[in-house]
């Protein structure tokens, strides 16, 4: 059984930053890619970003490009997500997740595991 525990939300003014921090149990860590997801009130769960096996390759939604930096560290079983620039329409639930495969994918069908989410709050 895999557990995900994502760390490092909270309040911040818009323009700053957040790190959010994912940290897998289990031993395979580095052999799945991962990704990060989102979850607004009254909205579905939209894909953020995501991250192969090996690190190598990275994708993001458009609304975060440029702005969110997706990065792991296969030593720590952990997977981050750097957030600068913040808008308030940033504001969710952010969860991550374990793909079943080690390529990196923003389809959230190919995630089979979750955490239980971390409240990002952006305020203007």
């Amino acid at each position: 059984q895999v557990q995900l525990v994502e760390s490092g939300g909270g309040l911040v003014q818009a323009g700053g930053s957040l790190r959010l921090s994912c940290a897998a149990s289990g031993r395979t860590f580095s052999n799945y890619a991962m990704g990060w997801f989102r979850q607004a009130p009254g909205k579905e769960r939209e894909s953020v970003a995501a991250i192969s096996a090996s690190g190598g390759t990275k994708y993001y939604a458009d609304s975060v490009n440029g702005r969110f930096t997706i990065s792991r560290d296969n030593a720590k079983n952990t997977v981050y997500l750097q957030m600068n620039s913040l808008k308030p329409e940033d504001t969710a639930v952010y969860f991550c997740a374990r793909s079943s495969y080690n390529t990196a994918t923003l389809a959230q069908y190919r995630y089979d595991y979750w955490g239980q989410g971390t409240q990002v709050t952006v305020a203007s």
